[in-house]
Order: C-alpha cells, then sequence, then structure tokens
C-alpha cells in the first residue's frame, strides 16, 4: 500500500512540474517588453495581459499580450504532426487570402506567426502553446513590417522567460 501511495505521489509531483508557462503574470514582463519595443511605448499591465502602445510612433502601434489557456486538442495535434503549420496557414487564408503563417521554434514550447493586411494597417499574432498554456502576442500597425517586428522583438525578449524551461 505504501508503495502505491509513494507511486501516485510521484506521478502527481512529475504532472505539476511539466504544466504550462513559468511566468503567470504579464506584469512581471512589462518593463522588458518596453526595452524590446524601444522608446515611446506605454504599457498598462495586469497579470493576464500587457498592452503596449507608441501613440507618438508612426502608425501608432498597439500591441497586446495575453495568458490563457486552449484545450481543445490543437496542441497535440500540431506536436503529432496531425495538424501541420501548411493547414494552419489554409486555415488563415480562408479569413483572408494574404495571410501568411510561419513557425516558431520555442522548446518545449510550440508555436506559429500570422501575418495579415487589417483595415488600412496591418497585423501579426504569435500563438504560443505549452500544455494547455496560451500565449498571444498581437501586433496592430501601419506595416505588415512593423507589425511582425513588433510581434517578433516581443518573442525574442520575453516568450522564452514566460514559457520557462
Amino acid at each position: 500500500m505504501r508503495i502505491l501511495l509513494f507511486a501516485l505521489l510521484c506521478l502527481v509531483a512529475v504532472k505539476a512540474q511539466a504544466e504550462g508557462f513559468a511566468v503567470r503574470d504579464l506584469s512581471t514582463v512589462a518593463d522588458e517588453a518596453r526595452a524590446a519595443l524601444g522608446t515611446g511605448f506605454l504599457a498598462r499591465a495586469e497579470p493576464r495581459r500587457l498592452i503596449l502602445s507608441c501613440p507618438d510612433c508612426k502608425g501608432a502601434p498597439m500591441i497586446d499580450l495575453q495568458l490563457g489557456r486552449q484545450t481543445d486538442g490543437t496542441e497535440e495535434r500540431v506536436r503529432s504532426g496531425q495538424t501541420s503549420l501548411d493547414q494552419l496557414e489554409g486555415l488563415c487564408r480562408a479569413r483572408n487570402p494574404a495571410c501568411r503563417l510561419s513557425g516558431l521554434s520555442l522548446a518545449p514550447a510550440l508555436g506559429w506567426v500570422t501575418s495579415y493586411p487589417m483595415g488600412t494597417g496591418s497585423g501579426a499574432t504569435a500563438v504560443i502553446l505549452r500544455d494547455g498554456d496560451l500565449l498571444t502576442i498581437r501586433a496592430l500597425a501601419g506595416s505588415g513590417e512593423v507589425a511582425a517586428g513588433h510581434v517578433a522583438a516581443l518573442v525574442r525578449a520575453v516568450a522564452p522567460r514566460i514559457i520557462g524551461r
């Protein structure tokens, strides 16, 4: 009986260590995010959401980071290869023919970035998944290059800390 109880406790401990992101409060990365984007950016931080904007920058970019959960099976399907990045891009293009998708290398998480025109500007969104945790980084700007550049800067600067090892 003691052996069974010990084995169950070990399984619970392993499961708890393997769950999700290391950072669960985006206010702890607000300063790093502002620094990654450059001067002029303002931040409004909450535990599950970080909004960055630069009203005086060309195109007045706005960036939104959000923590959430996605437990619909997408992560497992992408990890297993059942859903490919080409298939995800096809879904994106079904909504907007100009949408482009590329993969992100963020082990142990997985993710992708989409870029798309939006009204008179453009948007870019990174989707990052780990054990059901979801980090979304969405940027809107006057041009696709600026929006994608802001997302890329935040993926490099803060995503690894949020994801953990």
